[in-house]
C-alpha cells in the first residue's frame, strides 16, 4: 500500500513539473517602420484600386474578334436547332453512335397539318 502511494505521488509530481513548462505569451511583435501612416495611405489606396496582380486574368490579352456578329448568331441558332448536335459517342455502346442517329430518315421538324 505504501508503494502504490509513493508511485502515485511520483506520477503527480511529474505531471505538475510537465505542466510548469508551458509556453508563455510574449505579446504582439513590435514593428519598427521608418514610414509614417500618412505616407503609406496613398500607396494602400493605389494597391487596392490596382486589383489582384497575381489573379488569372491579370495577364490576359485583350481579344478583338474579326467575325461578323450576324454570322455567329446564325451558326448558334443552327446548332441549337440541330437534334443530332448533342449526341455524344461516349453515351453509346462501344463508343459508337448508331447509324440510325447519324443520318435520320425521319424529319424532326413539325409541319402544320392542313
Amino acid at each position: 500500500m505504501n508503494a502504490s502511494k509513493v508511485l502515485a505521488a511520483a506520477a503527480l509530481s511529474l505531471l505538475a513539473a510537465a505542466g510548469a513548462h508551458a509556453e508563455t505569451y510574449e505579446g504582439v511583435l513590435t514593428v519598427n517602420s521608418g514610414v509614417s501612416r500618412a505616407e503609406v495611405a496613398p500607396q494602400a489606396v493605389a494597391a487596392a484600386r490596382a486589383g489582384n496582380e497575381y489573379g488569372d486574368g491579370a495577364t490576359a490579352q485583350a481579344f478583338t474578334s474579326t467575325a461578323d456578329r450576324a454570322t455567329i448568331q446564325a451558326e448558334a441558332v443552327a446548332k441549337a436547332h440541330d437534334p443530332l448536335a448533342s449526341l455524344d459517342r461516349r453515351a453509346f455502346y462501344r463508343d459508337e453512335v448508331p447509324q440510325a442517329y447519324k443520318k435520320p430518315s425521319v424529319s424532326f421538324t413539325r409541319q402544320a397539318g392542313l
